[in-house]
């Protein structure tokens, strides 16, 4: 059997996911993160994009988080997220929409707007467009639709 480590992935709303898993992705701040049991111990935070769960067997188990923390002991690896969305509920028409609404307030030069605020959401929903498109890989894959 593979080893494993325990993984617990929650918001403010609810836990999403807990169990076991042979390995976990995720965008830490400084670039993508991979997990493997036995991992340093380690605390940062993670930007807008998928965490990816390898479950034992094969499965895998895709998250969005909006931003967070990751904090990994030498069993454990909790991922804190500001919000997270299950990959299978993500709505792809609802994260075009707006990618289109964040790229549009930072091109309208006119408009009073905190640009910051334009990018962290044009970020968010960029990643949320590349999660929906890593499910859709996972479901081909598995040969569902």
């Amino acid at each position: 059997m593979a080893m494993t480590v325990h993984v617990d992935v929650v918001s403010a709303e609810e836990e999403l996911f807990s169990g076991l898993a042979e390995m976990v992705v995720l965008p830490g701040e400084a670039g993508e993160l991979g997990v493997l049991p036995g991992h340093a111990p380690l605390l940062t935070r993670i930007r807008p994009g998928s965490v990816r769960i390898k479950k034992p067997h094969g499965e895998e188990e895709l998250i969005f988080v909006s931003g967070g923390i990751l904090e990994v002991q030498p069993n454990l690896v909790t991922v804190l997220a500001d919000t997270a969305i299950r990959g299978a509920d993500l709505d792809e028409a609802r994260a075009i929409e707006a990618k289109r609404r964040a790229e549009e307030a930072l091109r309208n030069r006119q408009a009073e707007i905190d640009y910051a605020r334009a990018q962290a959401e044009l970020a968010e929903a960029v990643a949320q467009i590349h999660a929906i498109e890593r499910m859709k890989q996972m479901r081909h894959r598995a040969g569902t639709t």
